[in-house]
């Protein structure tokens, strides 16, 4: 998805063109949105891509499909097995069968179905740490990148809870100082964001499934917690910070001076955000893109 400049939409007033309603629609957890929600998402991501770039980090797009092979060695099926998406072709000996299917099919059959070698990534930053594999840098590496991401949640809620979603994220890839750095900087322009944007946001630890539930990794998440998220009132997480340590550097071999690499990441969820922000602006989708214009000027 392009990015776009607030100052590119600055003609545009979504409050001009609202529609009744709360101006998106969600059917089985996938969501379209109406011209307003669109430009208020774009708004926000203009904003928080403007936070990476201030930081230093490069603009990068990645593959929008991920190899199994190289999520296995993230231990992602261990951690992860309830929310990968796989993308599959039809076996070419059941072509003709697919062909002559009767109108109003609603499933292809698992038989017809090769074997999955791809999944749908579930976080932008994967694609960064598999694009990484194999570097070395004696000074940080930034990146901001954002992308379509699934989750096979056990239930879908509005933009709240969604299969398919945006995802912007900032990472940070160098020493442990300069990833914790990154974060606390983030977790601070966060909270006076939402704070000038009249959000009311609850900053809660969580623990991070990466490491294994007997490791020396979770007794220090237990004194160090490693992952913050940022809750709105009704408790849909809208933004979170993360930190790694050097498991992505270990796996993959990202090197920092000679080190593996330590990793962190800020993470926004673009449509829990409108979603966060209908609700404050009582479904007044213009005022919220007003707000985020105002506020992302002075955040």
């Amino acid at each position: 998805m392009p990015v776009t400049d607030p100052a590119a939409t600055a003609h545009t007033d979504p409050a001009a063109t609202a529609h009744t309603g709360t101006g998106w629609s969600v059917r089985d957890g996938l969501a379209t949105l109406d011209e307003p929600a669109v430009l208020l998402k774009d708004a926000l991501d203009a904003v928080f891509t403007r936070w990476g770039t201030e930081a230093g980090a490069r603009r990068l797009s990645f593959s929008p499909l991920l190899r199994v092979e190289d999520l296995g060695t993230l231990d992602y099926f261990r951690n992860f097995p309830h929310l990968g998406s796989p993308v599959t072709r039809t076996r070419t000996d059941r072509l003709a069968a697919l062909a002559g299917a009767p109108p109003g099919v609603t499933a292809l059959p698992a038989a017809d179905l090769a074997d999955a070698t791809h999944l749908l990534p579930s976080a932008a930053c994967y694609g960064c740490f598999l694009h990484l594999t194999g570097t070395s840098a004696d000074t940080p590496v930034l990146v901001t990148t954002v992308a379509q991401c699934f989750r096979n949640e056990d239930h879908h809620d509005g933009l709240r809870r969604l299969w398919g979603f945006t995802m912007r994220e900032i990472v940070c890839v160098g020493s442990a100082e300069a990833v914790r750095a990154h974060l606390d900087r983030h977790q601070q322009r966060i909270t006076a964001f939402g704070t000038a944007l009249g959000l009311t946001l609850d900053r809660q630890s969580a623990t991070d499934p990466f490491f294994e539930k007997d490791g020396a990794r979770t007794v220090m998440q237990l004194l160090a917690p490693v992952k913050n998220e940022y809750l709105h009132t009704d408790g849909t997480a809208i933004a979170s910070t993360n930190n790694h340590r050097n498991f992505f550097g270990e796996r993959r071999a990202i090197h920092h001076a000679g080190r593996p690499a330590f990793t962190g990441c800020v993470a926004f969820g673009l449509e829990r955000w409108v979603h966060a922000l209908g609700d404050r602006f009582a479904g007044d989708l213009g005022a919220a893109y007003r707000a985020v214009r105002q506020a992302g000027e002075g955040s």
